[in-house]
């Protein structure tokens, strides 16, 4: 049976109490969930909710991550402090980290690598932009973003990485991109990953899909067949909004 990844980033939300009492809520209402399931706390709170979901079937996430392992990097957090407080996995190339950071694909690309050093799981996310789809540009920037955001990296170690495909228009908008439209897109980066890697590793690869997942779409979503989970924002800040998505079968 297909397995789904369910991860939640809850980005500048909930203040560490907060985020105890959240991941506390997670850990015993997902005690009995069968996907795979993350969540992302902001950093202050990372280290409070790793005492919360250690041992447990909930997988903790930092947001993001810096390019260098130690230095004069005022205000960024390096993989070694996320390693030894517990974090198994790190989101990177957030649409909001490209658009608000300025983030591009090379900068992206260093931290894949890094992550990968240090043994983390990667969730790799590319998308478009209203503008882009418009425009006709949709394969153009999912392309770039994938062959970028994968340079350097071998076959080996692609066990280690997930794709987030998020539409940029549909996040935090309300707007979901169609599930036809976006098992589309899937299909499409499917198909770049094949060119680089091949069928059976492009087949293999986790690919979720992110933009205003809510209870009442998940199963319609994850229905299709090239949408293997979903990264989950705002509705991944109630225990009553992201348990159904989590359980969404």
């Amino acid at each position: 049976m297909r397995s789904y990844y369910i991860a939640g980033n809850w980005k500048m939300n909930k203040t560490p109490s907060e985020a105890v009492a959240l991941a506390q809520a997670l850990v015993k209402d997902l005690k009995d969930c069968k996907e795979k399931v993350l969540i992302a706390p902001a950093y202050v709170a990372l280290d409070a909710v790793a005492k919360v979901v250690k041992g447990t079937n909930i997988r903790l996430g930092a947001q993001n991550m810096a390019q260098e392992e130690s230095g004069a990097f005022t205000g960024e957090v390096s993989p070694l402090m996320l390693k030894e407080i517990g974090v198994q996995t790190v989101i990177l190339g957030h649409s909001e980290r490209r658009a608000i950071y300025k983030e591009d694909d090379a900068l992206i690309n260093k931290k894949v690598h890094l992550a990968l050093k240090h043994g983390f799981e990667v969730i790799l996310c590319v998308g478009e932009t209203l503008a882009e789809r418009d425009g006709g540009k949709l394969e153009t920037v999912l392309s770039t973003q994938i062959t970028d955001g994968f340079k350097g990296v071998d076959a080996v170690s692609l066990k280690n990485i997930v794709v987030a495909y998020e539409p940029v228009w549909a996040i935090g908008t309300g707007k979901t991109a169609s599930p036809e439209d976006a098992d589309s897109a899937h299909a499409y980066i499917r198909t770049v990953l094949a060119g680089l890697y091949g069928a059976d590793a492009s087949k293999a690869m986790c690919i979720q899909y992110g933009g205003s997942v809510k209870p009442d779409n998940a199963a319609t979503l994850m229905a299709k067949p090239n949408i293997d989970g979903a990264l989950v924002g705002g509705a991944a800040l109630k225990p009553e909004t992201f348990v159904p998505i989590a359980k969404f079968r």
